[in-house]
């Protein structure tokens, strides 16, 4: 078995925790891939590495010394050197990335150097061998992944070996350093772990895995124990804390599994992410977890056989394109049709785009219904449960939370309503006591 084990920033944010993810990874020897991000905060009001090095890096661009910048990230990874007794000569690489500060060093570069930093620490902690992402990271021309290549590389130079990588980075086809965006580290370990056709993905951070509802308005919520990655997309959408986008497809491509763990608690069994899961899974749940969006507008354009007249939706969609603006939902009737959007999206345009519908199309009337949010509960089982939305709009209604829109796709994935503004907190804790306790 291989597992390919990724470690965040607050696993690697001091000694203390060096020690945690050490234990962690000897404790199965199946975890011979390792994957790291630079050091995260240590305690309330403390600076991720990555945001110092970008900080540093800001300071040599407009002509101010950084110094006093550089030796904060240095004295972390000194502090770490000391405290484990580790053979690496940190000093020298210090010394060498400091001569490149003044030598018109790149942004990515120094940015990468955080990851890089902890990659080369871990690895003598652990007795691993260091992998540099650049070594098997290839990007194209374009800023794209080249999948192929770096899949190839990393199978290669991996085989066999026990490695500690470097996360959020990889090589442009100049050699120059690339960083992914934020959240890259996670990527770059679904990466490694399709292209070494890993059995599992492990991605260590400190939350015991996803929650069922946001810990701000549900107190102690329950951790979702599986879940799918069409219901990770969908509570993900839905303004769910969940992974860096890119860190699902590479694993979700190969059907890897992928389990999020809390280096704090090494015994939680944390989520694991998987396509799908046997039918025999034995649960009292339907509802795999809640998320919601505040603040939509609601436009309902209102004429007698709207939905008979060919063409009439397409016409309106053109103009909501035509302004920037992205239709989140689309509920209608015979004569009605709805669109909910995102209040930012069409605060500046609004009355235009109310103008060229009524130009367009001569309806009846148009309404606009401001201060929405929209709640999601999603559940792959609810497909299977008789009565899902009747027991939760009783719920609701018993609540007395009013129901502004209902929209519900035909896999029965998920069902969404529409609320007050004002009732999104409340709704959110009721559809979880009334399903989840």
């Amino acid at each position: 078995m291989l597992k390919v084990a990724k470690f965040g920033g607050s696993s690697m944010a001091d000694a203390g925790q060096y020690k945690k993810v050490r234990d962690i990874v000897l404790s199965d020897p199946a975890r011979s891939v390792i994957v790291v991000s630079a050091a995260g905060k240590r305690f309330v009001g403390d600076h991720k590495l990555t945001d110092l090095l970008y900080l540093c890096h800001a300071h040599i661009r407009y002509g101010v010394d950084c110094s006093p910048v550089f030796d904060m990230i240095a004295e972390r990874y000194r502090e770490i050197c000391r405290e484990l007794e580790l053979k690496t000569d940190i000093e020298a690489e210090l010394s060498s990335l400091r001569e490149e500060l003044s030598g018109g060093i790149s942004q990515d570069r120094l940015v990468s150097r955080g990851e890089y930093f902890s990659a080369r620490l871990l690895a003598d902690y652990l007795g691993f061998e260091f992998l540099d992402a650049a070594d098997w990271l290839h990007f194209s021309f374009d800023g794209s992944i080249d999948k192929q290549r770096s899949y190839t590389e990393l199978r290669r130079l991996a085989e066999g070996r026990r490695v500690v990588i470097p996360g959020f980075y990889g090589v442009m086809p100049d050699g120059s350093i690339k960083v992914l965006s934020r959240g890259g580290s996670d990527v770059s370990g679904a990466l490694a772990a399709a292209a070494l056709d890993a059995d599992v993905y492990e991605n260590w951070t400190d939350v015991s895995g996803i929650l069922m509802a946001d810990p701000r308005i549900v107190e102690n919520p329950d951790t979702i124990s599986r879940i799918t990655y069409s219901e990770l997309r969908e509570l993900s959408y839905m303004g769910a804390q969940v992974l860096h986008e890119g860190a699902v497809f590479p694993v979700r491509e190969k059907n890897i599994p992928l389990n999020i763990r809390n280096t704090n608690d090494p015994l939680h069994p944390g989520t694991v992410i998987m396509e799908k899961f046997p039918d025999d899974e034995q649960s009292e749940r339907f509802i795999t977890g809640i998320a919601g969006r505040r603040h939509f507008t609601i436009i309902t354009v209102s004429k007698a056989g709207l939905s008979s007249e060919i063409g009439s939706l397409r016409k309106i969609l053109e103009l909501f394109e035509r302004h920037g603006v992205c239709v989140e939902y689309t509920p209608s009737g015979i004569d009605t049709v709805s669109l909910v959007v995102s209040a930012e999206s069409v605060s500046s345009c609004l009355y235009a785009l109310v103008g060229e519908v009524q130009k367009a199309l001569s309806p009846d009337g148009i309404q606009i219904t401001d201060g929405i949010s929209v709640v999601a509960a999603v559940g792959r089982k609810m497909a299977y449960k008789p009565g899902s939305s009747g027991r939760l709009f009783a719920a609701l209604g018993k609540s007395g939370i009013n129901i502004r829109m209902i929209s519900q796709g035909p896999e029965e994935l998920n069902i969404i309503v529409g609320v007050n503004d004002d009732d999104f907190e409340k709704t959110v804790r009721v559809l979880y006591h009334s399903f989840v306790k």
